[in-house]
């Protein structure tokens, strides 16, 4: 597909105006250029609309739970009205529990620690280190990358079978890999993990910014996201979903706000009872507009429509690999295919380039932010690019100078608030880095590639 019939299908629907978009950076070759933010699978720039509803809360900043004054008892509104608004975006069911956390991270290590004795977890290999990490106190399986979504549904069968039906046991997988941007057939492994007596927790934090998400109608336990990939600022997520081991599970903090009575005992020690309710996870004092951001970015997603905007996202998708395709030398990564759905993360290497050259002469020469190297997922970009899974590596550039070969790759990612000049400009900018070489000489400092301004 050539670039040109891309934009004869071109949504008419425009970016959503979020901060940042009119930020200028200098270039090195000179002058300046309005920044293309193509990293949004690391972090997405805040909506406007989310920066303007905390703006205008901020002057009434109270805490919550604990105060009789009106601005205490306007957050504790405003808190757990933010509560409900993520459990409606997210589909929960009756009885579901909505955590704050503080990411993707903290929601999968809170999970972990609930775990229930002897329980067993499955992860597939092409996880994110959040899910993939987080389990050392249990007996994990770590299940080879699938070539397919459906080899992905029989790789779980086929392990969940040799398990215990009568023991727990946890299933955790991506709803879209952060890697390749390739959507995971989540109905299907729920389906298989239940069949077997296994409970699954969702890793959205690439999903949610770009489909909709609903717990009840994929059918999962839980569902884990961050604020930062979902237009918030940093610093929030969530954990929303199955309440019967969260309660069972002792605080994953301990302290006020987890506890609902304390009392000493004549022993000398004390004695507590700890809340039934999300608050038991929540001790301390909770990042009230870290919720309160991302229950407004709920808000502006769902108004905007997400059959609007995976339109204009599949647009922008369209665009870049028609781009890439006349570019013999780029190849884009993938488990499932081509062909295979995804959302708007595009991972890639260059014949000839080391990737971290390749993004520090996007960055310096084009003004265009994208990631390079193993994106907190060493196994998936190893097994990608050929090497050996098991292998060592850092999750930012290796210590490769340019134009050596280095075993990582290039990023691009993208969503509600991309502009289509950012996009094409990357695309203009591969093919002219490819086709003409950098403009300017690179070294590696302190492991990364950056400009030689030594000349």
């Amino acid at each position: 597909m050539s670039v040109s019939t891309v934009a004869a299908d071109r949504s008419v629907c425009a970016p959503l105006p979020v901060l940042g978009r009119d930020v200028t950076v200098p270039l090195v070759t000179g002058g300046e250029v309005t920044y293309a933010a193509l990293d949004y699978a690391a972090s997405a720039p805040a909506l406007q609309r989310v920066w303007d509803d905390v703006a205008a809360y901020a002057p009434y900043y109270g805490s919550v739970h604990r105060g009789a004054g009106y601005l205490s008892q306007l957050s504790t509104d405003l808190f757990e009205n933010a509560r409900r608004t993520v459990a409606e975006f997210l589909g929960c069911r009756d009885g579901d529990q909505v955590v704050f956390t503080r990411s993707t991270t903290d929601s999968l290590n809170l999970l972990a620690a609930a775990l229930p004795d002897d329980c067993r977890v499955f992860v597939f290999e092409t996880e994110h280190h959040a899910s993939l990490l987080p389990w050392r106190g249990a007996r994990v399986t770590f299940l080879d990358a699938p070539d397919s979504p459906r080899q992905a549904v029989e790789t779980l069968e086929r392990a969940l079978a040799d398990h215990d039906p009568h023991g727990p046991a946890l299933v955790c997988v991506t709803g879209a890999s952060n890697v390749t941007g390739e959507l995971w057939p989540v109905r299907e492994l729920a389906a298989t993990a239940h069949a077997h007596g296994a409970r699954i927790v969702l890793d959205a934090a690439q999903l949610a910014p770009h489909h909709p998400v609903s717990v009840a109608d994929l059918d999962v336990d839980w569902v884990a996201f961050s604020g930062h990939k979902l237009y918030a600022p940093f610093g929030s997520g969530v954990l929303a979903g199955r309440s019967d081991w969260l309660r069972a599970a002792e605080p994953y903090l301990a302290g006020g706000g987890a506890s609902r009575k304390v009392t000493r005992r004549e022993d000398g020690g004390v004695d507590v009872e700890w809340h039934d309710s999300a608050a038991r996870h929540e001790a301390g004092s909770p990042n009230v507009i870290g919720a309160y951001s991302i229950a407004s970015a709920c808000k502006a997603l769902t108004e905007a429509g997400f059959d609007t905007l995976v339109a204009r996202e599949q647009y922008l998708i369209d665009t870049v690999r028609a781009g890439l395709a006349e570019v013999p030398q780029v190849r884009i990564l993938s488990l499932f295919g081509d062909d295979a759905p995804r959302v708007g993360v595009l991972s890639f290497v260059v014949d000839g380039w080391n990737s971290s050259h390749f993004a520090a002469a996007l960055s310096a020469e084009y003004g265009i932010g994208v990631r390079d190297g193993l994106f907190c997922a060493h196994p998936l970009v190893r097994t990608l690019l050929g090497g050996d899974p098991q292998q060592q590596g850092e999750c930012g550039a290796p210590e490769a100078a340019p134009g050596e070969k280095s075993l990582n790759a290039i990023r691009v990612s993208f969503g509600a608030g991309t502009p289509d000049e950012h996009v094409e400009r990357f695309v203009r900018a591969v093919r002219e880095l490819v086709t003409d070489g950098a403009k300017w000489n690179y070294r590696t400092e302190d492991g990364r590639c950056v400009p030689d301004t030594s000349a």
